[in-house]
């Protein structure tokens, strides 16, 4: 017979906090159910927390909310029906979201210990920021280019601090400006901004107008100066939903959404500052560079790497003129870091939200 293994104390204790708080969770529940009397209505969630979200009314009321447990997955950016209490909970709790509407996109972002995470949704441009200084660079630029092809949102290149071109070395104009003019060629559309001098910012409302967006971009290259200067209000608009949510500044390290005063919306992720492309197998990298997929499929072996292989549609390409050996270099720059980073099925799998 096989003995039995005793808790320690410490193992206990959170053995009971974690009962408690089932039958906690539990009870509220039965609450909620008992609790809605008000008509359906239709929101979009600002932003969430835990099992709880401040969603925005058809009216512009926001209101925090629980969340069912039929409910899935929620994310920044859902559409939802959801009812109000006939009785605000001791939590500042006045209603619950039932469901939420089909979604038209999906921004996730691959996490080493939890897979694949939905980050916002209904999405249609993402604003990938890079600037002049630090160093800028175009393996990052198609590192998120990649992600945004592979989850079929519209990508716009933003350069930041584009007051500072006039300022650096000739060597480094010339590179920016050849890696710019190469992205307009390629289709996807370049903006030059600058949020500290203002410049550029005319048109980069002018592109936000009318959509819904999010940004992306590295450390050091201006994200939070961009959104601010979008945003002047933001700090005003953050201190409403703290106290909304009852969760005090912790709110701006959530996906939050926000009305843009000349139309638009804008959602703000502190935490996304770059996409791993680990999930992704090799074929679907290649896929994701849109220049690429004219020649892909010609290859001389179906297993081709694009490497030396013999008869390789894309290194043939690239010698002719026809592609462009940086995008080429930057590939396989991406494939080696995949297999470098990838993590065992145990960590890689992906939990729903």
């Amino acid at each position: 017979m096989t003995k039995q293994r005793r808790l320690n104390k410490g193992q206990l204790r959170r053995v009971r906090a974690n009962q408690t708080k089932r039958l906690h969770q539990a009870e509220l529940e039965r609450d909620v159910v008992d609790a809605t009397t008000g008509s359906a209505e239709a929101g979009v969630v600002i932003s969430r927390f835990g099992q709880q979200a401040i969603i925005a009314s058809e009216s512009g009321e926001t209101v925090r909310c629980h969340i069912r447990r039929t409910v899935e997955s929620l994310v920044c950016g859902d559409e939802v029906v959801w009812r109000r209490l006939d009785q605000q909970a001791e939590d500042s709790v006045a209603a619950v979201i039932e469901a939420v509407q089909p979604r038209r996109s999906l921004l996730s972002r691959p996490d080493y210990y939890d897979g694949v995470k939905p980050v916002a949704a209904n999405i249609d441009q993402i604003l990938v920021v890079t600037s002049v200084l630090p160093a800028f660079s175009t393996q990052i630029i198609d590192r998120y280019l990649v992600a945004c092809e592979d989850i079929d949102i519209e990508p716009v290149i933003v350069l930041n601090k584009a007051d500072l071109l006039a300022d650096i070395e000739p060597e480094l104009l010339e590179h920016i400006t050849e890696a710019l003019a190469l992205y307009k060629r390629i289709g996807y559309r370049v903006l030059q901004v600058s949020a500290k001098a203002q410049q550029g910012m005319a048109d980069l409302h002018q592109l936000l107008r009318n959509q819904v967006s999010i940004v992306v971009g590295q450390s050091g290259v201006g994200k939070s100066s961009l959104v601010n200067a979008l945003l002047p209000n933001i700090d005003a608009e953050v201190n409403v939903i703290s106290e909304n949510s009852g969760l005090g500044q912790h709110t701006t390290t959530v996906a939050t959404r926000y009305v843009l005063p000349q139309g638009g919306v804008l959602i703000d992720s502190p935490g996304i500052r770059e996409f791993a492309l680990w999930h992704l197998e090799p074929e679907r990298v290649a896929w994701c560079f849109v220049d690429f997929r004219p020649f892909l499929g010609l290859c001389k072996f179906r297993d081709c790497k694009h490497l030396d292989d013999p008869g390789c549609a894309l290194q043939e390409a690239a010698a002719t003129g026809e592609l462009a050996e940086a995008r080429l270099y930057n590939f396989h720059r991406i494939i080696e870091s995949m297999t470098l980073k990838k993590p065992s099925r145990a960590t890689s799998r992906g939990d729903k939200t």
